[in-house]
């Protein structure tokens, strides 16, 4: 097929290409040392799993560095329970936990979730198949949050649902051979979180707690070692 040069092509593309460009003056150049490093090979700390949507930037929202992250992306961040049939999340994960070893398994969720409230108003999305079954693995997410808030309003059920959708994905993960061996052995962890793209605020998942809490809250231990090792770097002006 032979793409054909439009006005809409052109206005759409010109973005992208210039952008391109860009990356190979500016950027790559100054990174010389990180890329061709990265062109032996992955060593990514963390399996990121989030939506498409074009608003969630992973690499923006951790500040990570390309090579750090191996990221899977879909509608609504689902991942189907593991079963015999093949699919590229499955086929990914197995990858990301088997093969490259990551340590850690992020599933995040996002405000104004599109493919959440598909599945909260199913009739919205009745006339693209493969986009209704996909999300019917979130369904379970649907029936808890009616199970829970009946009286919400539908706002308030669609944080809900993005939040349960979630938990949902993060307990079909441990459905998945090579998560489950990997969380017998604490090889690997899990963390479930909520981003609000307005604000800026991510909330993770506590399990003693059994809410979502602060990112701070979460991982306090970790923040006051982090407060700590920044404080030792502006004494010592050697970071």
């Amino acid at each position: 097929m032979i793409l054909k040069k439009n006005k809409v092509w052109g206005q759409g593309v010109s973005k992208i290409v210039s952008g391109i460009l860009k990356f190979k003056k500016d950027v790559h150049s100054k990174k010389k040392e990180l890329f061709e490093k990265l062109s032996q090979g992955q060593a990514p700390e963390a399996l990121f799993i989030t939506c498409s949507d074009s608003r969630i930037d992973p690499n923006l929202l951790v500040q990570t560095e390309p090579g750090e992250l191996f990221i899977i992306r879909n509608a609504g961040n689902i991942v189907p329970p593991h079963s015999s049939q093949t699919g590229g999340v499955t086929a990914s994960i197995e990858y990301a936990v088997a093969a490259l070893q990551v340590k850690h398994i992020v599933i995040c969720g996002h405000s104004c979730c599109g493919a959440m409230q598909g599945v909260m108003n199913p009739q919205a999305v009745s006339e693209l198949p493969h986009v209704s079954q996909w999300l019917s693995f979130s369904n379970a997410a649907l029936q808890v949050v009616k199970e829970k808030y009946p009286n919400d309003s539908d706002q308030e059920q669609l944080n809900h649902l993005i939040e349960q959708n979630v938990l949902l994905q993060t307990q079909h993960l441990v459905t998945h051979p090579q998560v489950a061996a990997k969380l017998a052995t604490g090889k690997i962890t899990l963390h479930a979180w909520y981003y609000d793209i307005g604000s800026g605020d991510v909330r993770a998942y506590d399990e003693s707690l059994a809410k979502f809490v602060s990112v701070e809250e979460k991982y306090k231990d970790l923040a006051k070692a982090m407060i700590v090792e920044q404080d030792q770097c502006g004494s010592n002006h050697d970071c």
